[in-house]
């Protein structure tokens, strides 16, 4: 990671941001994109790439992740880690598309955070995993459980089949009903 030098020389790169781009950053800290931020700002996604433009500068980095670290560095109690080493995933991600844990370094205990405190496969099932079990393909618009779109490749094929699909039999069931008409019509 880039940085501006010794700590206090990024400190005092950080008293320089305005309080609009700490904010911006503190978002990004957040794992927000830029239209999401702005969303929660109430600014437009313009001005968002543009505050985090300039605090790239301000700081002497090149990456918005990099400013938000500083920022929240600077901002820690002294002996405080400030930055949370977890890496962010969504929490609509399918269970198909989840990677097999094969490295031994990932402890038991955090594989199985789910079960905690339960027994048995079958005691770790909640409701959304049985409502995904019934229809695997998420929906093609936003749901309160679903906000963005996160089909992958294939599930977005599925719904371009399924609609061309719907689509056919919707005409051909039109043209049956005008031809039934134009008989009834016709004698």
């Amino acid at each position: 990671m880039a940085s501006t030098g010794t700590p206090s020389e990024s400190h005092r790169a950080v008293e320089r941001l305005s309080d609009g781009q700490k904010e911006v950053l503190r978002l990004v800290a957040a794992h927000h994109n830029s239209k999401e931020i702005a969303s929660i700002l109430d600014i437009s996604p313009h001005t968002v790439d543009q505050r985090v433009r300039q605090s790239l500068s301000i700081l002497g980095v090149s990456r918005r992740q990099q400013a938000a670290r500083l920022l929240a560095e600077a901002e820690a109690a002294p002996g405080e880690d400030p930055y949370q080493r977890l890496i962010h995933q969504s929490p609509h991600m399918a269970e198909s598309l989840i990677p097999a844990e094969t490295d031994e370094a990932i402890g038991h205990e955090i594989r199985h955070a789910g079960r905690a405190g339960s027994s048995g496969a079958e005691a770790s099932i909640s409701e959304r995993d049985v409502e995904e079990r019934r229809f695997s393909l998420p929906l093609p618009f936003a749901t309160r459980d679903r906000p963005h779109n996160e089909m992958g490749v294939a599930a977005r094929l599925g719904w371009i089949v399924l609609i061309a699909i719907g689509a056919s039999f919707s005409a051909g069931m039109y043209m049956a009903g005008l031809e039934s008409l134009s008989r009834f019509l016709g004698g």
